[in-house]
């Protein structure tokens, strides 16, 4: 990984292949490594840009008040990336949705799989999770809040830990760790989203969600396939909310056309 640094700390990222560059913007509970069995396939057409937000993975916590979507352009800005391909995933995908409404000029089409909506009405379930998050974390039992993110974010709420893959929650438990360590100064600098205008967003747009994903997050992605002019709704129907985790190769069949256009 290389860093970008600046007043606030510092940015880690990656750059793999060549061609129309594509960025690949994580996860709230993830770092740059959720994306490691879908990249090197992109990579055989693309420059691939993979980076951890701040307070994630190996980027520094903010020292200060940041937006995500300047941390985007400054990076794109010190790669020398005019117009790029975004996909995002769950909160990065939210990244991505901010970044393409500010700076519409630098965004050539754009995946969002599995965003949140700002402000939206959870539900009993969500609200649970959350309280049982914060009790944890209130505790001081990290462990137990890595447990509950784990449950719903990969399990999920439609399945079992039998048919999750082996080796995935192991994979996810450093960065989830790591982003829980980090979220309330995360919380606390981040200038949060953006409130702009879908139909301002005039790219080709994927929106992808998990079949087995929070009954929540399916409503949402279809408010955000029906809120963006042409987007593309796809089901991925073994995946819960880590599409790139669940189900890597289907992922990447439906990126590989898309990105090519």
């Amino acid at each position: 990984m290389q860093t970008l640094t600046d007043e606030l700390g510092h940015l880690s990222y990656s750059v793999t292949g060549d061609g129309p560059p594509v960025v690949l913007v994580h996860a709230g509970v993830a770092d740059h490594r959720m994306w490691d069995a879908v990249a090197p396939a992109l990579a055989e057409r693309h420059t691939v840009v993979r980076y951890d937000l701040r307070g994630f993975g190996e980027s520094a916590p903010p020292s200060g008040p940041f937006g995500e979507s300047d941390d985007l352009r400054r990076l794109l800005d010190h790669l020398g990336l005019d117009r790029v391909r975004l996909v995002g995933a769950s909160w990065g995908g939210r990244v991505a949705v901010d970044f393409t409404l500010t700076h519409p000029d630098r965004v050539h089409s754009l995946a969002l799989l599995a965003p949140p909506w700002p402000r939206y009405d959870w539900s009993a379930e969500m609200i649970a999770y959350d309280e049982a998050e914060t009790a944890a974390l209130a505790a001081g039992d990290l462990d137990t809040a890595v447990g509950v993110n784990l449950d719903m974010w990969l399990r999920g709420p439609a399945r079992g830990w039998d048919d999750v893959a082996d080796g995935l929650a192991d994979r996810l438990r450093g960065p989830l760790r790591t982003s829980l360590v980090n979220q309330d100064v995360v919380g606390e600098y981040s200038q949060g989203p953006t409130t702009g205008d879908l139909a301002g967003i005039r790219v080709p747009t994927l929106v992808g969600i998990g079949k087995l994903d929070v009954t929540d997050f399916q409503d949402i992605a279809r408010h955000y396939a029906a809120g963006i002019p042409g987007a593309t709704l796809v089901e991925f129907p073994t995946a819960a909310h880590l599409i790139a985790l669940d189900a890597p190769t289907e992922l990447i069949a439906a990126l590989g056309p898309f990105l090519a256009r």
